[in-house]
């Protein structure tokens, strides 16, 4: 594969190449430490050296609000809101985050497919950059490589003074076609090395899990937790929502809306006569733990956490996923010694 060298100081022309062909998402800074996708209307604010963005790239496949449709209540009638196609380019997304959308492909493909998310990847193409994992990032633990080009159109590696660019597959060469790119001769990208890691392979988590569900690990955690449901809100693989039905203050129209929801808000698992299937923050924690490593994962045979780090990062009580799989980890490799 042919490897061409952008440097730095020409990514900008790069990004107002590709905005000549579609929109362009791209990260950009959101104050002093935080980064955001959105979408790019001056190519010199996009940020290709950061850690991690606040949410992911789903929040444009999966809106945090939508409008599913409207009804008319005085002649009883309602019409669909229809779904764009995004017909983009996403740019310096990052491995694990383009893994995410991947799962969410499955999930939104599988059974009924919704139509909504799956119109809205519609004519979308990725470019990718490496990236630095920090104290947060451990998706080498579950299987996904800063470098990882599957999936991607582009992939840029990142050197010293500039960018190592591939184009993975035709669509890539198109976007490449018209930009003059002198081919990379020297360098080589330094590899950085995970500060967190998850020490067992999926393989083998499924029976952590299925011999976990009593651990002290759950009633622990919940101890620290105030159920703000912010590690559900960030995380790149939760799609879980609510649909709410508005009607305006004169009574005879309205909107039905779909809005994120998550496993760890109180009113999640809430039913008609406000029983509440899981009312305790330990019940909540284990949940969202079985979701990303077992119950999907079972079928799949791939954790459906993909190592951002966004969830500990973001979390108030400084909780951590990577520490809660550990220990269920070695509470089970202890018990299994011991009734050798």
């Amino acid at each position: 594969m042919v490897q061409f060298f952008l440097e730095q100081g020409r990514v900008a022309d790069f990004v107002s190449h590709l905005m000549n062909q579609k929109p362009v998402f791209a990260p950009h800074a959101k104050g002093q430490k935080s980064f955001t996708y959105q979408e790019v209307e001056a190519a010199e604010e996009v940020v290709l050296d950061y850690p991690r963005t606040m949410h992911s790239v789903k929040k444009f496949f999966l809106p945090p609000k939508e409008e599913l449709l409207s009804f008319n209540l005085t002649d009883n009638s309602f019409k669909a809101t229809e779904a764009e196609p995004m017909n983009a380019i996403f740019f310096g997304v990052h491995s694990y985050d383009l893994a995410a959308v991947h799962r969410l492909d499955y999930n939104f493909s599988e059974g009924n497919p919704e139509r909504n998310y799956l119109t809205r990847r519609q004519g979308v193409t990725f470019v990718g950059v490496s990236y630095e994992p920090d104290k947060y990032h451990f998706s080498g633990s579950v299987g996904i490589d800063p470098f990882d080009t599957a999936g991607f159109d582009v992939f840029l590696t990142k050197l010293l003074d500039g960018y190592i660019v591939e184009a993975i597959t035709n669509e890539g060469e198109g976007l490449l076609s018209g930009f003059e790119l002198p081919p990379h001769e020297a360098g080589k990208p330094a590899r950085g090395h995970f500060q967190q890691h998850i020490y067992l392979p999926q393989a083998k988590l499924s029976t952590v899990m299925e011999h976990s569900y009593d651990n002290e690990v759950w009633n622990e955690t919940a101890e620290k937790c105030v159920g703000c449901g912010t590690c559900n809100l960030v995380c790149p693989t939760c799609y879980c929502f609510d649909v709410d039905e508005s009607v305006d203050i004169t009574a005879t129209k309205g909107t039905r809306d779909r809005n994120w929801d998550g496993c760890m808000l109180r009113t999640f698992s809430e039913v008609a006569g406000g029983e509440i299937f899981r009312e305790g923050l330990a019940d909540r924690q284990r949940h969202r733990v079985f979701r990303k490593f077992k119950y999907l994962s079972e079928k799949t045979e791939e954790p459906w956490c993909i190592g951002c780090g966004r969830c500990t990062a973001a979390c108030t009580a400084d909780i951590s996923i990577v520490n809660i799989v550990n220990r269920l980890v070695a509470d089970f490799e202890k018990a299994t010694v011991s009734n050798l």
